[in-house]
């Protein structure tokens, strides 16, 4: 019963996190599951991906049908995404991972706080370069993306919706729902690579996956209703909740 338990809070908090922010399921279930279950890191990022996939794609849906999605950028910025996790992976051998994490926690947080400060999108600030090039930086980004998510081993839900929001300028509500269809399709991968790896309890994945239906379908839909000035406060205060648990879990 307790193990239920655990597993249903994870994956409700897990599915409110990926949801709200179009971050990866991993920052949220990940740590659960290996304090208070025992799983090994490896097994719980398999369960975290996993639950990524259930999640994301309740949460497209909901942003989707509020028109908060961008299809067609979407699919080049995947594209590049999943070329620089190639590169990233072999980079990462040769690179002081955890120097680079503190730099990119510490990085997260203070980007965290622009959003925070972020008021709604202003076309009259969006960069004309990036405006110009737009083809050509999404597919740029998409690839730094993918670097990143290569040599931390993360889904990169975070980076993107940094990227889309404070570079090229998204809505907030459109980033988000960007990000969490890309997250689809990477989380989806990197599961399928973890499971075959392993052996795991189909029931206690039903059981995950169940709470996170229900926590992404609450915050996908809570966060196209609320304004985007309160979304970017909220979505602020998580990113820089995230990048600062990052940059302490690198020192510790």
């Amino acid at each position: 019963m307790f193990e239920a338990i655990i597993l249903l809070i994870a994956g409700i908090g897990a599915g409110i996190v990926t949801g709200l922010v179009g971050a990866s399921a991993v920052v949220f279930s990940a740590p659960l599951l290996i304090m208070f279950l025992g799983y090994s890191p490896y097994s719980a990022i398999a369960f975290s991906l996993a639950t990524d996939v259930v999640a994301s794609i309740v949460a497209t849906i909901i942003y989707h049908r509020n028109k908060n999605l961008r299809l067609k950028e979407s699919l080049f910025l995947l594209l590049s995404a999943l070329i620089g996790v190639v590169a990233g992976s072999f980079i990462s051998l040769g690179i002081p991972s955890k120097t680079l994490g503190i730099a990119t926690g510490i990085g997260i947080a203070l980007a965290g706080l622009g959003i925070y400060k972020r008021k709604t999108q202003n076309k009259s600030k969006e960069v004309i370069i990036f405006r110009k090039n737009r083809g050509f930086f999404i597919v740029l980004f998409g690839l730094i993306i993918g670097l990143i998510a290569g040599i931390f081993g993360a889904g990169g839900g975070i980076m993107i919706l940094l990227v889309l929001v404070l570079v090229l300028n998204y809505k907030t509500h459109q980033a988000i729902g960007t990000s969490v269809l890309l997250m689809i399709f990477i989380a989806l991968f990197g599961a399928t690579a973890h499971f075959i790896n392993i052996e795991f309890s189909l029931l206690n994945l039903f059981i995950l996956s169940f709470g996170a239906l229900f926590g992404s379908l609450f915050a996908a839909r809570y966060a196209n209703k609320i304004d985007e000035k309160k979304l970017n406060r909220i979505v602020g205060v998580i990113v820089i909740v995230i990048g600062l648990t990052s940059t302490m879990n690198q020192l510790i």
